[in-house]
């Protein structure tokens, strides 16, 4: 097995991590106390190719293989979780869902725009009384003609005030179930669509977080993504791909308090010596160490399996779950080993702390992962085939630009 990343891996990496170091880290603290998001951001992403980082040049992309997403939002984490939020919704919960199951005018109407970063997408799945559960849900779909009318309210939505697409579930068969769950895209023109932002959040402030209403909305068959019922299987299709985003972010929010931690550790001296010389901050750095190389290695795994067109629901959740709750436990540590320091806004450890409790919730929480895993190896839950599968990477296709028409 190679480890080892090729060229154009280690370029997208330094390109991202070009840019959050100029362009990110010296301004984000200001953001964060703002609880604003920098309107710089998501044109600038746009502009260095990061929103279609590994869509298909053909539909606007960069044509880069699904490992290179894990190393970037990696980078983008590094700076800061709210970066790396954008390429989960708008990458791995949105754009990824319409390369698996958009038809060819759905691609060249929604993510040919998103994949240049003309456009930006959303997703809508969770409600105000609704989570973990979604078979539960409220909003509903009805048919009306040629047409759906879409009736309910989205919670948490990232982007929710910045998106021009998103990508909603509603109830088409309430009785159903989760068989009665079907996905729409909407616009954020189209009437009877309103959204608001979010107010007051422990982390992730320096973002857009907010909800999304929809009141008789008309929204075309043709926006339908996939057939009537087959919206939960979509769903959950979008979390393996944006919990592999949420799970590699984190990789670079452990590495990021890894790194101010140690840099720490050499700055700050105590009974005159730096402070890494005593044994319990040295433990405090190997376990993060520990942490980060075992995080990256379950992503990397993922990432591989995505590239080769392997379902890999539970080796993503895996991969989510533990490099999120390493990511807070890691956090907790750069804290301690600050000191007093960790508990103001000075350094920034205080911000990781705030950041990382997001990520053990969103994307199925710890808890949902961790009866996923059980499940798995008592033999209660099996991968069954989807009807469209993410598909694997082709450098040849990827790559190639569009034939004229």
């Amino acid at each position: 097995m190679d480890f080892s990343l090729t060229e154009e891996h280690v370029q997208a990496r330094k390109m991202v991590r070009d840019f959050t170091h100029k362009e990110v880290m010296p301004t984000i603290g200001e953001w964060d106390r703002k609880q604003e998001m920098n309107p710089d951001i998501l044109p600038r992403m746009a502009e260095l190719g990061i929103l279609g980082i590994c869509i298909p040049v053909r539909y606007g992309g960069q044509g880069f293989d699904y490992i290179t997403l894990g190393l970037v939002c990696e980078e983008l984490e590094r700076a800061d979780t709210t970066l790396r939020v954008v390429m989960s919704v708008h990458m791995g919960l949105n754009s990824m869902a319409l390369l698996q199951w958009g038809t060819e005018e759905q691609k060249q109407q929604f993510l040919v725009p998103q994949a240049r970063g003309e456009k930006y997408a959303g997703f809508g799945l969770t409600e105000p009384g609704v989570g973990s559960d979604v078979a539960n849900m409220a909003a509903t779909a009805r048919k009306a003609g040629d047409s759906y009318i879409l009736n309910g309210e989205k919670m948490w939505i990232s982007l929710a005030t910045k998106a021009h697409h998103f990508l909603v579930f509603a109830k088409t068969d309430p009785t159903a179930g989760a068989r009665g769950i079907t996905a729409f895209i909407i616009t954020r023109d189209m009437p009877g669509v309103t959204t608001g932002d979010i107010h007051g959040k422990l982390g992730v402030r320096a973002g857009s977080t907010g909800w999304v209403a929809m009141q008789d909305v008309e929204v075309p068959a043709a926006n339908r993504l996939g057939e009537e019922g087959e919206g939960f299987k979509i769903a959950m299709s979008c979390l393996d791909n944006g919990r592999y985003t949420v799970g590699s972010g984190a990789t670079g929010l452990i590495r990021a308090c890894l790194e101010e931690s140690v840099k720490y550790a050499g700055e700050r001296h105590t009974f005159g010596r730096p402070i890494g010389e005593h044994q319990l901050v040295k433990q405090k750095i190997a376990y993060m160490r520990q942490w980060y190389d075992t995080a990256f290695l379950l992503n990397m795994r993922a990432g591989w399996m995505k590239n080769m067109g392997i379902r890999n629901t539970r080796e993503t959740s895996l991969a989510k779950w533990y490099a999120t709750d390493m990511s807070v436990k890691a956090a907790l540590e750069a804290i301690q080993v600050h000191g007093a320091y960790g508990f103001s806004d000075e350094y920034p450890v205080e911000r990781y702390l705030r950041n990382s409790k997001g990520a053990v919730i969103y994307e199925g929480t710890s808890e949902i992962h961790q009866l996923m895993q059980a499940d798995y190896e008592l033999g209660y839950r099996e991968d069954k085939p989807l009807r469209c599968e993410l598909p694997a990477y082709d450098a040849e296709y990827w790559q190639a630009e569009p034939e004229m028409a």
